[in-house]
């Protein structure tokens, strides 16, 4: 008798890309009805002459093909490129209550914004506001604030360099350093960690590293789903012999074998090319522990190999002239117990012995990671120990090796280069001083948790958002939520409606933007913004489709009028000047940061530039001038789960969505097709509680003040390949129970991938 699944969930045995990959291209692209267009646009995505694609920060190869998108890629594409509108009949026919009832899939699958909007609380209805009129009340309401510092200015990563210098620009102008931003929520452990460890916030290495790399280490991240055109690069180390070591809870279908669409032998004969050589799937949060015993495995054979008479295996050359505090993190990992390791890791002894033999034979090794590596209470601190495992043998500062954080957003790093962030230093106060003749204030503001702290607090009364669904993005949505409906003033800068534009507050406007698509024309003409890809490598954009609507204003340009009327003549600065070129823009980011030297000059060079990565010449920007091993006490990377009956929750993406926007509800890799509302859980774990396959159940959050409040109910359990005492959810559903208080206390980061939850059978 064939085993009854839950309702929509069946067995996937195909590999990731392949056929699958563009049938799901050709169904998105009838769907948002640009089936003709749509194909034309995809072929100028990540090219020279063409625009940077939204789905993510991957670089782009030095030869461009015909052919430089992935799946994920093409329904970003296509999302922003929608023949749909969400015009006026849209809000004449519904009220934001009955919009509120929408699922978050269907509010942007309405398609692109056509025009300004502001609420009416009368009507509960969004209605026209003409563009002078909603500057001008943005202007006044940001004015009557007793204190800027009472005002929150979020970001997200998909603005360009020009929109977030801009932005920053007018925000330092106003008077506050409260920039929560979509880093805040994803890569901050690695902005924050990485500094102290090699004196520079990004990765080291290049794309042409990964020609060079005798062996790939891959620590929480799923490629296949979140940075696609990445498994071009993995799919072409593993044909050349390449060990790729991966270590995540779940196993990713795109990690474990892979079709190539740009392979015509592939794609003919439907066969597939296996990626990882070793899958280890460590338990949730067992991070820490599996990294610390890879240490301990390398310390070990060293001290092996110097007892037989050789040299040892750790670099001592690199140690001495470039490091400093080895003896500490030695005395850390050798203090931890194989069996502390072992338990604590969910990871036999075997599997990290046999990950550091691949680790000390390989030469040049890069370590990948994801927020599986980030998003935890002490991320900071395994961002670190990725940093120590690779400086133990030299792997950073040469060729073919290195650390690489993956962004998800494709500008989500270019953000922070340009400024975007809550703590400015000395360099970026001195050269706003040079670039526009004021200096900013140098206070420290808010990251997004504090920031949302502020809100729903009463203490922060305004919220400007430059892109992003930052509401729904945000841990413990009940709080966050009931906060954002308490402001004076919420303006969203957005191609399409999302849930945070419904948390209206006293003032809320939503202002249509261009997306990346789109042609973009100024005074001075037609405009190219810039954008940096996770490798540093800076480079143009260019829409060519005409805009959805003819009212559309470009983010620049909505920024330097909102700054117009906030701000008149203050400081001196033409904003009129600045939008109308978009070379005036990247002529002040030169000033301001000289990293961008000769900026338009070297931008306009086909595949643009990379900025200067100190870290990748073994030029240490650090406190002492060197790199620094440091410690993290312990092997839980989070201590406040306590209770021994607990799971540890790590939310995750179906294949059907880009953080939190939702393309559909098919996650065909994990065979979930046609809903979200399941929880992946190990058979054992199952039977412990009494459960089976298909049962419905409640999810309780348990770290936090009110703990025991952060519930989800009415859930299907999924039994599915996953460590014991491990369960998986999809974000954002599964941030109801996560607490606004469960984050990294140095990075700000929310612990997304490592909440202590309770699962039993729902009583609702």
């Amino acid at each position: 008798m064939k085993d009854q699944r839950p309702e929509g969930i069946e067995q996937y045995d195909q590999p990731a890309g392949g056929w699958g990959a563009l049938k799901a291209v050709a169904k998105t692209l009838a769907h948002q009805r640009v089936v003709a267009q749509g194909a034309m646009t995809l072929l100028k995505a990540n090219q020279p002459e063409g625009f940077d694609c939204p789905g993510c920060a991957w670089p782009d190869p030095k030869h461009t093909s015909s052919f430089e998108f992935c799946e994920n890629g093409a329904k970003a594409i296509t999302w922003e490129s929608t023949a749909k509108r969400s015009g006026p009949e849209l809000f004449e026919s519904h009220t934001v209550s009955e919009l509120w009832n929408w699922t978050d899939h269907e509010l942007e699958d309405a398609g692109r914004l056509t025009m300004p909007l502001r609420y009416n609380s009368e009507t509960d209805r969004y209605e026209p506001i003409g563009w002078d009129a909603a500057f001008k009340l943005i202007g006044d309401e940001l004015n009557k604030l007793d204190d800027p510092n009472r005002a929150e200015f979020y970001t997200s990563g998909r603005a360009s360099n020009e929109a977030a210098f801009l932005y920053q620009l007018f925000v330092r102008a106003y008077g506050t350093n409260n920039f929560p931003d979509c880093s805040n929520m994803c890569h901050e452990a690695t902005s924050v960690g990485l500094p102290k460890s090699i004196g520079v916030g990004k990765g080291t290495v290049t794309l042409e590293d990964f020609d060079y790399a005798d062996a790939i280490f891959s620590f929480g991240h799923n490629p296949g789903t979140n940075h696609p055109r990445m498994m071009t690069t993995l799919h072409n180390a593993s044909r050349r012999g390449v060990p790729i070591v991966v270590f995540n809870p779940l196993k990713e279908r795109a990690l474990e074998r892979f079709a190539a669409p740009q392979d015509p032998v592939e794609m003919v004969t439907l066969s597939s090319t296996p990626i990882a050589s070793a899958y280890h799937q460590l338990r949730t949060g067992g991070d820490l522990a599996a990294l610390k015993g890879m240490m301990k495995a390398v310390f070990e054979r060293d001290a092996a190999n110097i007892a037989s008479g050789g040299p040892g295996v750790i670099d001592r050359a690199f140690i001495e002239e470039h490091t400093a505090g080895l003896d500490a993190v030695r005395a850390d990992v050798e203090a931890a117990s194989w069996d502390q390791i072992v338990a604590v890791s969910g990871l036999t002894k075997d599997a990290i012995d046999s990950a550091a033999d691949v680790y000390v034979k390989a030469k040049n090794v890069i370590v990948c990671y994801g927020m599986g590596i980030t998003q935890h209470a002490n991320g900071t601190a395994n961002v670190q120990q990725i940093a120590n495992l690779l400086m133990l043998r030299g792997n950073i500062g040469r060729q073919g090796a290195g650390i690489a954080p993956i962004r998800g957003h494709s500008n989500v790093q270019g953000d922070r280069t340009v400024g975007i962030t809550e703590i400015p230093n000395k360099a970026l106060l001195d050269g706003m001083e040079r670039a526009f003749g004021f200096r900013p204030s140098g206070d420290k503001g808010h990251n997004a948790i504090e920031a949302v702290e502020a809100i729903i607090a009463g203490e922060s009364k305004a919220l400007i958002c430059l892109g992003g669904n930052l509401a729904v993005a945000m841990s413990d949505p009940k709080a966050t939520w009931e906060g954002m409906r308490k402001l004076d003033l919420a303006v969203h800068i957005a191609t399409k409606l999302n849930r945070s534009h419904l948390l209206t507050a006293k003032v809320s406007l939503v202002l249509p933007c261009l997306g990346r698509t789109d042609l973009d024309t100024q005074a001075s003409g037609p405009q190219a913004v810039t954008v940096e890809d996770s490798m540093s490598m800076v480079h143009a954009s260019r829409g060519f489709l005409k805009p959805p609507s003819d009212v559309l204003k470009s983010e620049p340009a909505i920024i330097a009028n909102i700054a117009k009327a906030t701000l008149g003549d203050r400081y001196g600065i033409n904003w009129d000047e600045l939008m109308a070129d978009y070379d005036r823009i990247r002529e002040k980011i030169e000033v301001v940061f000289p990293d961008f030297h000769e900026f338009n000059k070297r931008v306009r060079v086909r595949g643009g530039f990379r900025l200067d990565v100190a870290a990748s010449f073994r030029r240490w920007n650090t406190q002492n001038g060197k790199a620094n091993f440091l410690v993290a006490p312990g092997l839980n990377e989070d201590p406040l789960i306590k209770n021994p009956d607990a799971l540890v929750l790590t939310t995750i993406r179906s294949h059907d969505q880009y953080n939190t926007t939702v393309y559909g509800l098919d996650d065909r890799y994990r065979g979930v097709f046609g809903r979200r509302d399941v929880i992946f859980m190990n058979r054992d774990d199952l039977a412990g509680r009494g459960l089976k396959d298909g049962d419905r159940i409640d999810i309780r959050g348990l770290v936090g003040a009110g703990e025991g409040t952060h519930l989800v109910r009415g859930f299907t359990a999924v039994e599915y390949n996953i460590p014991k005492g491990s369960v998986a959810g999809y974000y954002p559903e599964m941030n109801a129970v996560v607490s606004l208080r469960h984050y990294d206390r140095v990075s700000g980061t929310p612990s997304y991938k490592g909440v202590p939850v309770m699962v039993a059978a729902s009583n609702g």
